[in-house]
């Protein structure tokens, strides 16, 4: 509910998140239309493999407005 009431850039840390499905992503969708709207981003950041892969299997990638941002894998 914050984020659709936000006057502000959005982001959203994914790195907790295992599992999403399609309601999730058309309520970013319908987020992100709204903060562009307003000449807002949302910033979706470090999605696990398996949801970085179903936001682009939707399109979210291609959303105007809609920033992925992978968190860079760590070299021991």
């Amino acid at each position: 509910m914050r984020a659709i009431k936000a006057h502000t850039d959005v982001a959203v840390d994914l790195a907790e998140l295992s599992w999403a499905d399609v309601s999730l992503m058309l309520d970013f969708v319908t987020l992100a239309r709204r903060l562009r709207v307003q000449g807002f981003t949302l910033a979706l950041r470090n999605p696990q493999p398996q949801v970085a892969a179903l936001l682009e299997l939707v399109g979210l990638d291609r959303v105007p407005g809609v920033q992925i941002e992978r968190s860079e894998p760590v070299l021991a």
